[in-house]
């Protein structure tokens, strides 16, 4: 079958790899984006600029969008000069954005008014920036025809996709749900640190006794070189992360599902969208907890090992490392992390004990809100359990849930230690409060 020809609308820092990776599979490739400045790398590597939407969209046989909001897609492909105005009859329009499903049905309603195909097609990272090597995961929903004539194009810039459903909506709630997980681990990890620096507990010897605990998870093992660095992660705005969490929010209502950890993680990233710049790095959540305590969680002399921290010439290592399931990340990042020698103060150590277990049972009863807003629009438990799988990267719990022993008695135990009254933990004392009732 002959390769599509593409329009891609939004050329910031996901939508570049995805179009370098086309052009480097021999793609033809149409780009637009708000800001022309953004498409000049893809321009130098053969892909095509139009000054609209609607004229991108023009011969394609698929037109992408990969936009920050809800708006800027609905503007992109309904306004004035928007690319279904463009499109030909038959062909398909796929929206990367993780938006408002009510939003993107309005736009597949009028698409097909016009004889076109329309797909949901959210992404996940399988590592940290995952898009750099086509290493990322889509979950789709909508016209299954336009899925079939697209896949071949899908699994150019991708290592997996899962077709949801023939419902759009259904697939952004995958999205929203394994962002969950992210977001509140985040939270929590950044509280964790906080805990460690007021105790006394090594940052760097935490980092290395998480890693190979029930509480490891992607964002301990890869995101905490952002905080380390102070860079608090260059590939994703805060901006995203907190339209993300209200649309969390926003879904359980709908579905009547509670959420209660996933509100308190929703009030914490709304907490810091109204503080910080809309387009500070997303990380930056974690210096709320930093203004809290009047401490930061640096590390002298210690860089990312990313284009996305301090050092953004860094280039990824060329050597992956690949899991029983399929998934890879690059290395220094391994398949299995060695404990470090154990603190000599044995109270520190039942506080890193206690702290990795308590962080485990948030990530099981955090998994276990993310799988009720699943079931909430209709997706199976298999389905659940393939998509979490393949979300954003490795979590101990999500991939251990056959083994994995819930310990309640950890929210007492966490308690005893009385951390509040030297450390300000807004978000484990919500968690907390919510736990002991």
């Amino acid at each position: 079958m002959a390769k599509q020809k593409v329009a891609y609308i939004g050329t910031g820092a996901m939508g570049k790899q995805n179009i370098y990776k086309l052009l480097e599979d021999g793609y033809e490739v149409q780009v637009y984006d708000k800001y022309p400045e953004a498409a000049k790398t893809v321009i130098a590597k053969g892909a095509v600029w139009k000054d609209s939407p609607k004229e991108a969209a023009q011969g394609a046989d698929l037109v992408i969008t990969n936009l920050p909001l809800p708006h800027h897609v609905l503007e992109n492909m309904l306004g004035e000069t928007g690319a279904v105005e463009g499109m030909r009859t038959g062909a398909t329009w796929m929206d990367f954005s993780t938006t408002d499903y009510h939003n993107t049905q309005h736009i597949a309603g009028e698409a097909a008014k016009k004889g076109l195909f329309s797909l949901e097609s959210p992404v996940s990272n399988l590592s940290h920036m995952g898009v750099d090597f086509c290493n990322v995961s889509y979950y789709v929903s909508g016209d299954r025809e336009g899925y079939d004539l697209s896949k071949e194009t899908l699994d150019t810039i991708g290592k997996i996709s899962f077709f949801v459903s023939k419902t759009i909506g259904e697939a952004q709630t995958v999205k929203l749900l394994t962002n969950l997980l992210f977001y509140s681990q985040m939270l929590v990890l950044g509280e964790v640190y906080m805990i460690c620096k007021i105790y006394g507990i090594p940052l760097l010897w935490m980092w290395d006794y998480i890693r190979p605990s029930i509480g490891n998870s992607v964002v301990t093992e890869q995101v905490s070189p952002f905080i380390f660095d102070g860079s608090y992660d260059y590939s994703c705005s805060l901006e995203i992360t907190v339209k993300d969490t209200d649309l969390t929010v926003k879904l359980a209502d709908e579905l009547n599902v509670p959420l209660p950890l996933g509100r308190i993680v929703e009030e914490r990233y709304r907490e810091a969208g109204q503080k910080y710049d809309a387009h500070d790095n997303h990380v930056k959540v974690t210096k709320l907890i930093e203004e809290d305590n009047n401490l930061d969680l640096r590390l002298p002399d210690f860089t990312a090992p990313s284009p996305y921290g301090l050092d953004r010439s860094y280039i990824h290592s060329e050597e992956r490392v690949t899991d029983g399931f399929g998934r890879i990340k690059p290395l220094p990042y391994q398949l299995e992390y060695s404990a470090p020698e154990p603190l000599e103060d044995e109270k520190l150590m039942d506080i890193a004990k206690s702290l990795t277990d308590f962080m485990a049972y948030i990530n099981y009863l955090v998994l276990g809100e993310a799988n009720d807003l699943g079931r909430g629009m209709g997706l199976t438990d298999e389905l659940l359990e393939d998509v979490i799988r393949w979300s954003v990267g490795t979590c101990w719990i999500s991939d251990h849930t056959d083994t994995y022993q819930p310990n309640p008695e950890i929210v007492e135990k966490i308690k005893s230690f009385d951390f509040g009254s030297k450390v300000k933990l807004p978000v484990m004392t919500n968690m907390l409060a919510h736990l002991s009732r």
